[in-house]
């Protein structure tokens, strides 16, 4: 197959987010001094944060959250779990964590080597990321992988969300690509590989976390630099 345009999902593929939040929210338990207020154990606290994070998403990635109710909602479940209901400070923590995260910089390894490698091979690299549009440009620019991607759609710019057929169809049509010369690489197996399964176009399942699934994409891989096996 003649792949000509590669599709990438940001967070959890390239972006390395678990890592990035952590240390954002490592900050703000201290910037608001949630061991004073009785949350002492720091990871305690992010794993809460992690699995309504989790959660919520799915919901929104379904249309029962509004984005605005996922962006404060997860630290203040988080809170409520440590018998702290304070939504004012939900939504302060909130702002400031979107406000910061962006800024960080850790990415997979290998990310900016393979990203070099395939411009270099004359692929043409775009991202399709459900992130919030400002946010997603802001990690880009920090992590200085702006000048790879040719577009970035999201999921605020063109209406839709992944794993929904419209936004795979709306990245095919302002990239001006055909789906059989495409494919998609991405963390997700409902979002990214579902989801441009059913637009018809191929995909590589990247299982950072050696994930056990049912779906069969087109390739599997373990490792970014694996992706010099396929192109």
């Amino acid at each position: 197959m003649a792949y000509k345009h590669l599709f990438f999902d940001l967070d959890h593929t390239l972006w390395d987010f678990e890592t990035n939040a952590k240390e954002t929210f490592r900050e703000l338990h201290s910037l608001y001094a949630l061991h004073e207020k009785g949350i002492e154990d720091f990871d305690a606290f992010f794993s809460r944060y992690s699995f309504h994070n989790e959660r919520l998403w799915e919901r929104y990635t379904k249309g029962y959250v509004k984005q605005e109710e996922l962006r404060w909602k997860r630290v203040w479940l988080a809170l409520l779990d440590f018998k702290i209901a304070d939504e004012p400070l939900a939504r302060k923590m909130s702002e400031q964590f979107l406000e910061d995260l962006p800024s960080r910089r850790s990415l997979f390894p290998y990310t900016t080597e393979i990203l070099d490698y395939l411009r270099q091979k004359n692929y043409v690299l775009h991202l399709i990321t459900n992130g919030f549009d400002n946010i997603q440009h802001s990690k880009l620019k920090h992590s200085n992988l702006t000048a790879y991607f040719k577009e970035v759609i999201t999921s605020e710019k063109c209406g839709s969300l992944k794993p929904h057929k419209e936004i795979f169809d709306f990245a095919l049509r302002i990239t001006n690509a055909k789906a059989e010369e495409s494919i998609m690489i991405g963390d997700n197996i409902e979002a990214d590989i579902k989801g441009a399964m059913a637009a018809g176009i191929d995909t590589i399942f990247v299982n950072h976390i050696k994930a056990e699934t049912d779906v069969q994409p087109t390739y599997t891989i373990y490792h970014l630099k694996e992706l010099e096996d396929i192109f």
